[in-house]
């Protein structure tokens, strides 16, 4: 009997497709919970809804041509230790500039100087 073109040889073989699909499927999910969490810290920061923390980290990521995931990652550091690579604290200050509100929401407007 002859199997099918798509078919593994044997069981180990489905085992180890299996294990490898399982492994990255796990990955897939951290490195979302990841970005998730850094569009946390950027939507606090800046004032802003989700899309516009989820455009953020996006500028960010392409225009330090940075891994997205990686630049999450830095920010979540940063929010434990304060330290954020020069190039990446830059263009995060930058994107803030372009995408978040000029004062906290509900906050009486700034007076100007007499």
């Amino acid at each position: 009997m002859s199997r099918a073109p798509h078919e593994p040889a044997d069981g180990s073989d489905l085992v180890f497709a299996l294990q490898e699909e399982v492994d990255q499927l796990k990955e897939a999910v951290a490195s979302h919970a990841v970005v998730d969490q850094a569009i946390g810290m950027v939507v606090a920061l800046g004032r802003m809804t989700p899309d516009q923390g989820w455009e953020v980290l996006k500028d960010v990521s392409q225009h330090t041509n940075t891994k997205l995931r990686n630049v999450a990652e830095l920010i979540l550091i940063w929010g434990r230790s304060g330290q954020l690579p020069p190039k990446i604290r830059a263009e995060l200050e930058d994107a803030l500039d372009r995408y978040g509100p000029t004062q906290v929401p509900g906050a009486p407007a700034e007076r100007s100087a007499r």
